[in-house]
C-alpha cells in the first residue's frame, strides 16, 4: 500500500505542477500585454513592466492553486485509468475512500504549500509590485501601513492618505511640506478630496498649520487644489486586495476596525477565506477521484480535463459570489468563506459514495 501511495502522490504532484506552469505561462503572457500599454507613462519603462509581471506570479499561483490541483489530479488519474493501472489498484482491494487516504499526504503537502504562499510570499510580492509601479509612474516613494493608510513622498512633500474610497475619492489627507534644509514649513489637513481632472485634486475643509521663525499660525481654508501626477487610476494601484493580504495583517486590521467601530465585513470574510482556502486543495482531490472510475469508453481524457476546467471555473465563481453576497447580505464571515468548499466537499463525498456503491 505504501508503494501505491507514493506512486499516486508522485503522479498527482507532477501533473499539478505541470498544470500550474501551463496556467502561469498563459497568465504571464496576458499580463505582459496589459502592462505594455503603460510603458512610457511617466518613468514606467519596459524593465518596470517585466518586474511588475514577475512580482504578480505568486498571486496567480495562489489564486489558481486549487484549480490546478483539480485538473492535475484529474489528468493523473485519467492517465492511470487509460493504462488500466487504476483498474489493477481497484482489483487489488483499494476502495474509493482508501484512494482518498492514499492521496492525503500529497494533499496536506499542497495545503501547506498554498498556506505558506498566501501568508508569506503573495502579500510581499503584491505590495512590492504596486509600490514599484506607482513609484515608476508618478515619481513617488511609496510606503504602506494598514493602520495609517497610504504614505507617499514627492520631492519636499510627504503625503498621508488615510482612506481611499471605492468611488476614487480620498479622505483624512495630511501633507507635510519641508524647506530645502529639511525644516518643516507647513502641515495641511483635509477632511476629504475629490479628483476634478487634469491631475488636480480638490481638497475640502482644509486646516493649514504654518511654521516660521515667529511661531505657528493656523489657517482654515474651505477648499484647496492639489496638483499632482497622482490620478485615481494610480491611487487604486496602491490599495491591496484583501485576498492578497496575509492572515496576520487581516487580523490586525479587523481588530483595528472593530476597536474604532468601523465596518470590516469585507476584511473579516477575507480573513476566514485566507484560513479556509488552502484546504480546498484537499476538496479538489476528493472531487477528482470519482472521475477515475469512469471507463475509457465512457469518456476520454480530454472530456475529463474539460470537466475539470469547468468545475474549477465554477468553484472560482462560487467563491467570488459567496464573498460578495456575504458583504451585501451581512452573512457571518465564516459562512461566506466556508460555503463554497462545503458545497464542493458535499458533492465530492456524494460522488465517492455513489462510485463505491456501484
Amino acid at each position: 500500500m505504501r508503494t501505491i501511495r507514493r506512486y499516486l502522490s508522485r503522479s498527482v504532484l507532477l501533473a499539478t505542477g505541470f498544470v500550474l506552469l501551463a496556467f502561469l505561462a498563459l497568465f504571464t503572457f496576458f499580463d505582459i500585454i496589459a502592462e505594455l500599454r503603460d510603458v512610457g507613462r511617466g518613468g514606467y519603462r519596459l524593465g518596470d513592466a517585466f518586474l511588475h509581471v514577475a512580482l504578480s506570479i505568486p498571486g496567480h499561483v495562489y489564486e489558481l492553486f486549487p484549480i490546478a490541483v483539480l485538473i492535475g489530479t484529474l489528468y493523473a488519474l485519467a492517465e492511470l485509468a487509460a493504462r488500466s493501472e487504476y483498474t489493477v489498484m481497484r482489483t487489488s482491494g483499494m476502495s474509493a475512500f482508501a484512494a482518498v487516504r492514499s492521496l492525503l499526504p500529497a494533499g496536506l503537502l499542497m495545503v501547506l504549500a498554498c498556506a505558506l504562499l498566501g501568508e508569506l510570499v503573495t502579500p510581499w510580492a503584491e505590495a512590492a509590485a504596486q509600490s514599484n509601479r506607482i513609484a515608476a509612474m508618478g515619481g513617488f516613494t511609496v510606503g504602506q501601513e494598514l493602520r495609517s493608510g497610504v504614505w507617499l513622498k514627492a520631492e519636499s512633500r510627504v503625503i498621508n492618505i488615510g482612506l481611499v474610497r471605492t468611488d476614487s475619492s480620498i479622505a483624512s489627507v495630511r501633507m507635510y511640506d519641508f524647506a530645502p534644509d529639511y525644516r518643516l514649513r507647513k502641515i495641511s489637513d483635509a477632511l476629504q478630496g475629490t479628483y476634478v481632472g487634469d491631475n488636480v485634486w480638490r481638497l475640502t475643509e482644509v486646516t493649514e498649520t504654518r511654521f516660521d521663525g515667529a511661531g505657528a499660525e493656523v489657517v482654515k481654508v474651505p477648499a484647496l487644489d492639489w496638483k499632482t501626477v497622482l490620478t485615481p487610476e494610480l491611487l487604486r494601484v496602491l490599495t491591496i486586495d484583501p485576498t492578497k493580504m496575509s492572515a496576520y495583517d487581516l487580523f490586525r486590521y479587523t481588530q483595528y476596525l472593530k476597536k474604532n467601530r468601523q465596518q470590516g465585513q469585507r476584511y473579516q470574510i477575507a480573513l476566514w477565506h485566507k484560513v479556509i482556502y488552502p484546504f480546498s486543495s484537499l476538496v479538489m482531490i476528493m472531487l477528482a477521484l470519482p472521475f477515475a472510475y469512469l471507463q475509457t469508453r465512457a469518456g476520454n481524457i480530454g472530456v475529463k480535463l474539460f470537466a475539470g476546467v469547468l468545475l474549477g471555473v465554477v468553484f472560482h465563481g462560487v467563491n467570488t459570489l459567496a464573498s460578495h453576497l456575504g458583504v451585501l447580505q451581512t452573512w457571518p464571515p465564516y459562512l461566506s468563506a466556508l460555503l463554497p468548499s462545503a458545497l464542493f466537499l458535499g458533492g465530492a463525498l456524494a460522488m465517492l459514495w455513489w462510485v463505491e456503491r456501484r
